[in-house]
């Protein structure tokens, strides 16, 4: 009888549901979030330790907005630059609300505060806020509830400094519609109830890489913008940077101001006639203010500005005969209100950010020294997690700590290019949780493991991936594995024409899963700088940023899937767009493909051969060939014997074998079922 059970078991599921039944294991677990997130029901509320109170501050935030007749507040999560990460200075709406997210938007009305972000972190929003918030999951939009919450007539404000053109214009038109004022706030509100505790400003000396390790004199940066400036047919008469990452890669020039991300706050303008950069013009030292000739005027010289400046310096240019040209996605609506719109030349990035993101030779070779060293230090993290985790003495916490000391014995490092993500079993299933003390937990051989990294060197910025399992991992958490991994390799070794917009290709990372009815909420893939952002625009893929890929571009290819409260799986790799070697060149024009930079095997008792077909195994074989020949000659430079004889092991070619081998038995199962329903055998 049993006999006949597992064949009928197989023709219904297959060898995964013979495997499953064999082994014992369920289909379904537990799910319970008791105890990890609110409970605004209960009577008192339940409050994980992780929330932060915020009942006086909205307080006393409400005081201020009724002393200005505010009938609602609106709070982003972003800074004076449109910046990705944001200084502690400037995490206005984490202070307020109690929730850290990188993506999100408050508002506080006379009675009421909610927030919206994207799905991301609605578990994280849960753990951290507690029930003065509301958490908004999409049940309405922003603006529909500030129409809910205020009255014909009354009045809305935000700080303009802290929104993009689009996104102040998003909240305006519809509340002007609605006969509600939007109307701009130079002075943060938040900033005002905050002063006494939030963080100062930085005062540290902004510092110069040398020229010869990107290639490029700043002086050349700025001759190359000149000449686009000079060919653009709307004849633009300046340049306007807002974005921080286009200064210090215009200038050379890097700082400490944002955690994990090297730059300084300025702005820059400049024209055929003058440089002028607007900063703190004390945390410049001699050598760096005689390296930018800031003791001439000429158009070959810089000229320093005081930060706050720029909108009585743009003002004033912008009473003559010009035409500025600026990105609108860096660019906030308190710097654009005050230029004319006549006067304006707006692309959706300004040209030094479409021109950074494609690497010259000297870049390139940066970024892939850069993720050799980096290798290094991931690959001895692994070896010491196999030692370590069944000991039950890592932590979430204490491996992210450690995998940060064994990047910081690289050459070059200047520290983590981002809060390390490092989450075990359920905490793994959050795409972007970053440990602490109140939600640390132990590793175990038993769970899956994600750790998603990267460093800051003087040569490059690195992010890496990996998904780990020590014990016996379900069938279930193998297929998911795999099939992330079987996206992630569809999408490396995808041809496609030079100039291909990036969020074209991101069906190759999801179909795999959608052929199983799975999926993921984040995008594929981002760019990457060169001791910059560890998130770099407009080079992405999945991302909404929709920029086309050229040869030189840098990017990463990162499918994941996430099982609620039981596990995470990411996979992200760094490739370098290159050419491709086709047949033919149809229309003249060049295809593409990508090349991993980065050079870490990946977890092998995860990857299940039985779905994966001959040109993904193909591709994960010539992949460790890269890997094995890279990596075991830096290993021995730097006497690592023991990663070594590690590396040996974990890059072991797959065998096309199992293939044959699979499809037999499932063949035999289906067999089996269909014949023993005909009771052929009964």
């Amino acid at each position: 009888m049993r006999f006949f059970c597992v064949a009928v078991w197989t023709w219904l599921l297959g060898l995964e549901g013979l495997l499953q039944l064999a082994s014992c294991q369920p289909f379904q677990s537990d799910k319970s979030n008791v105890g990890l997130v609110r409970d605004c029901k209960t009577n008192p509320p339940y409050l994980p330790p992780t929330v932060t109170h915020t009942l006086v501050r909205l307080n006393d935030l409400r005081v201020l907005m009724a002393l200005q007749n505010i009938s609602a507040y609106v709070i982003p999560a972003t800074d004076p630059h449109l910046t990705e990460y944001i200084a502690p200075r400037d995490a206005r709406r984490a202070w307020m609300t109690g929730f850290t997210g990188s993506a999100g938007t408050a508002v506080v009305s006379g009675m009421k505060a909610a927030l919206w972000t994207d799905g991301r972190y609605w578990v994280q929003a849960e753990r951290q806020m507690d029930c003065n918030w509301e958490l908004n999951k999409g049940e309405t939009t922003i603006v529909d509830w500030i129409m809910k919450e205020t009255k014909e007539g009354e009045t809305v404000a935000a700080d303009p400094f802290v929104f993009s053109i689009a996104g102040w214009k998003s909240y305006e038109n519809p509340l002007l519609q609605g006969k509600r004022l939007f109307v701009p706030k130079e002075d943060n509100f938040v900033d005002i109830i905050w002063a006494a505790e939030r963080p100062p400003e930085p005062t540290d000396n902004i510092f110069k890489v040398p020229d010869e390790i990107f290639g490029r004199a700043w002086q050349m940066k700025v001759a190359e913008i000149r000449n686009q400036m000079k060919n653009n047919i709307y004849k633009p008469t300046a340049v306007l940077i807002s974005a921080l990452d286009e200064t210090a890669w215009l200038f050379n020039l890097r700082a400490n101001d944002i955690p994990y991300n090297p730059f300084f706050q300025s702005y820059a303008l400049f024209t055929a006639d003058f440089i002028r950069l607007f900063v703190n013009e004390s945390r410049l030292p001699a050598d760096i203010k005689a390296n930018l000739n800031t003791n001439c005027t000429t158009a070959e010289c810089v000229q320093l500005k005081a930060y706050n400046d720029i909108r009585k310096d743009l003002q004033e240019y912008a009473k003559g005969n010009v035409k500025i040209w600026i990105g609108q996605e860096y660019t906030t609506y308190g710097i654009y209100e005050v230029i004319p719109e006549s006067k304006l030349l707006i692309d959706r990035y300004s040209p030094v950010q479409v021109t950074k993101s494609v690497k010259n030779n000297r870049e390139q070779k940066g970024l892939k020294a850069a993720h050799v060293r980096d290798a290094v230090a991931v690959i001895r993290y692994l070896v010491w997690l196999e030692k370590n985790v069944p000991t039950q003495t890592v932590t979430e916490l204490s491996g992210a700590l450690y995998l940060n000391k064994l990047r910081s014995e690289q050459k070059f490092f200047r520290g983590p290019s981002f809060e390390t993500i490092s989450g075990s079993g359920l905490n793994a299933a959050l795409a972007h949780y970053s440990p602490n003390n109140e939600t640390d937990r132990k590793l175990s051989p038993d769970e899956m493991y994600l750790v998603d990294s990267g460093g800051q060197y003087l040569d490059g910025t690195t992010d890496i991936t990996r998904t780990l399992h020590w014990g016996i991992p379900t069938n279930f958490q193998k297929e998911a594995y795999t099939r992330v991994l079987m996206g992630h390799i569809d999408l490396a070794r995808s041809i496609f024409p030079a100039g291909t917009v990036g969020d074209d290709l991101d069906v190759w990372a999801r179909h795999a899963l959608w052929e199983a009815g799975l999926n993921y909420k984040h995008g594929t893939g981002h760019g990457i700088g060169n001791f910059l952002g560890v998130h770099e625009w407009p080079v992405g893929i999945g991302s909404g940023h929709t920029s086309k890929l050229y040869e030189g571009m840098f990017t990463s290819i990162e499918p994941g899937y996430y099982e609620d409260n039981e596990f995470g799986v990411r996979i992200e790799d760094i490739a370098m767009v290159v050419k491709a070697k086709t047949e033919h060149m149809f229309g003249g024009i060049s295809y593409l493909t990508f090349e991993h930079v980065s050079l870490v095997p990946y977890d092998r008792k995860l990857i299940d051969l039985s779905i994966m077909n001959k040109q993904q195994i193909d591709w994960l074989n010539n992949y460790y060939v890269k890997v094995r020949k890279i990596m075991s000659a830096e290993l021995q430079t730097q006497n690592l014997p023991e990663e070594y004889d590690w590396l040996q092991k974990h890059t072991q070619p797959f065998s096309h074998s199992v293939l044959v081998t699979y499809s037999l038995i499932n063949l035999f199962g289906v067999l089996l079922g269909n014949f023993l329903l005909q009771g052929r055998l009964l």
